[in-house]
């Protein structure tokens, strides 16, 4: 069980869905997992974007510009059985990535907490949370979480080890207990 304000929500009715390239925005999920507890989910595409980087960043620009939403492997068969969805990305363009507006755009959030987790390299957030709220204006939207993970246009890939991770770590714990969102014993 977990506290969420002044209410008790089983662990079960916690989704946490992420999409990530480097593994940075798992390793944010998993530490929230390890907090709240709850079910994770990886976004997958049916058509994986590309590895080399250049190609990626062509490819979702495109994507941004055209508002092309790729369509997603994963699929989650008892989404409204979750009352809180933590949702996981990275910054990509500034925006909010496809794929995660393909989830948003696709699934039926209504009632429901949401609440945003981004890493980025250092440029922040963007326009993605503004664009969270907009994809789901029938959900209630928590303050987001943000922090710094690799940088791939430089090579630095994972960062979330070792001193790094233990800083993600608290700088999560923080976060949830400013949200009144803790662990019950």
């Amino acid at each position: 069980m977990i506290e969420f304000g002044r209410n008790e929500l089983a662990t079960d009715r916690i989704l946490i869905v992420y999409l990530t390239r480097t593994k940075n925005t798992k390793a944010v999920a998993e530490m929230i997992k390890a907090e709240v507890g709850g079910d994770l989910v990886e976004l997958e595409l049916i058509d994986p974007y590309p590895e080399n980087y250049q190609a990626i960043v062509a490819q979702v620009s495109k994507e941004n510009d055209t508002g092309f939403l790729p369509p997603l492997k994963t699929e989650i068969e008892d989404l409204a059985s979750y009352d809180i969805v933590f949702i996981g990305f990275p910054t990509w363009g500034m925006q909010l990535p496809p794929p995660m507006k393909s989830f948003l755009s696709s699934s039926d959030l209504s009632g429901k907490t949401i609440i945003p987790f981004n890493t980025n390299a250092g440029y922040g957030v963007g326009s993605s949370f503004d664009k969270v709220k907009e994809l789901c204006p029938k959900s209630t939207i928590l303050k987001g979480f943000s922090i710094k993970g690799g940088i791939e246009r430089d090579g630095i890939l994972f960062v979330m080890e070792g001193e790094k991770e233990r800083q993600a770590q608290e700088e999560v714990k923080k976060w949830l207990n400013d949200l009144s969102l803790k662990t019950i014993d």
